[in-house]
């Protein structure tokens, strides 16, 4: 069995559906449903059982799973920014990850599990994802440093050679639409277009951009599993990578080419950012993928323009999931 925490959600639904493509349904789901609609992210998959991700790891913790698993794909996580119960972030983010890591390792179970880029904080250390690097970023809020605290843990019990961790950029595309104020922008924007004809952007409050210039490594989610499950076929590649384009681009061109997709003109209104959010706000993120592309990942990445054209013509406009 393949494990994928987190397998309702939007990277974890869309790896079920890749491996579905590969002629794979020996999974098993892990995640909490709750009274969302996230459920339609299955809906068409294939996939042996779906456990509640407390009663999994209680399953771990007590040494009692009953069935042979061959990989853990770790995805599950609070994913909001703004989350500000950080004990609840400690337990969901790290406590849980280092159960599953130990267990992997004692049993000799493949395990690849997300990190992010917010762990990079403001950039000013850049966005190399090697171990040296590692050491010096400060993450701007709870969420990032969860994430950062298990990057270093890994780090700490020289564990990059045995498990692998992948460091996701501003993912988007189709099974987001449960994620609430955590969908992407061009999910969010789409919304707009179709009901105001018109973007609204945040102000920019530093010099070096023009409102609507800040800039994101935004790739499309299914160059993001392609990368993942590139690290479950190739079992000898560990280690902690970035997963991104390796090219920022601006909000701008983001919304630019969501207008493009669905044939309007360009509309964009430029609005004040909360107070709580400037001091925690990325002007810049880009992936540095040297590392990535020396272990022998070559496929060709998607652009914005590609990706969102897909995203909205094939799923948005159609409301559409993957595997439909």
């Amino acid at each position: 069995m393949i494990v994928v925490t987190g397998g309702a959600g939007f990277i974890g639904s869309a790896v079920v559906w890749r491996l579905n493509q590969m002629g794979i349904d020996e999974i098993i789901i892990v995640d909490r449903l709750g009274e969302g609609e996230k459920w339609k992210n299955l809906n068409g998959l294939h996939y042996s059982d779906i456990i509640h991700k407390d009663d999994f790891i209680d399953m771990i913790l007590d040494d009692d799973i009953d069935f042979y698993i061959d990989s853990i794909i770790h995805l599950g996580a609070c994913s909001s920014t703004t989350e500000r119960d950080a004990d609840y972030l400690l337990y969901n983010n790290f406590k849980y990850s280092q159960a599953l890591a130990e267990y992997s390792i004692e049993n000799h179970i493949r395990f690849i599990y997300a990190s992010s880029a917010a762990t990079y904080g403001a950039g000013e250390n850049g966005y190399r994802d090697d171990e040296l690097n590692s050491g010096k970023l400060r993450p701007l809020n709870m969420y990032g440093y969860s994430k950062q605290m298990f990057d270093m843990w890994v780090i700490n019990n020289s564990l990059v050679d045995q498990v692998v961790g992948l460091k996701y950029f501003n993912v988007y595309g189709p099974n987001e639409y449960h994620k609430a104020d955590m969908r992407s922008v061009v999910h969010k924007a789409f919304e707009q277009v179709m009901n105001e004809g018109k973007v609204k952007l945040f102000k920019s409050y530093n010099d070096k951009y023009g409102d609507g210039e800040q800039m994101r490594d935004f790739i499309y989610v299914k160059d993001a599993v392609d990368m993942t499950l590139y690290f479950y076929e190739n079992r000898e590649k560990n280690g902690i990578y970035n997963i991104g384009t390796g090219s920022a681009r601006t909000w701008n061109d983001l919304v630019t080419a969501l207008f493009k997709a669905v044939d309007k003109p360009v509309n964009i209104e430029y609005i004040e950012m909360p107070g709580y959010l400037k001091p925690k706000y990325q002007y810049f993120t880009e992936a540095e993928l040297d590392k990535l592309r020396n272990a022998g990942y070559n496929n060709e990445i998607t652009s914005i323009e590609d990706g969102v054209k897909d995203y909205v013509q094939n799923y948005l406009l159609k409301n559409e999931y993957l595997g439909w």
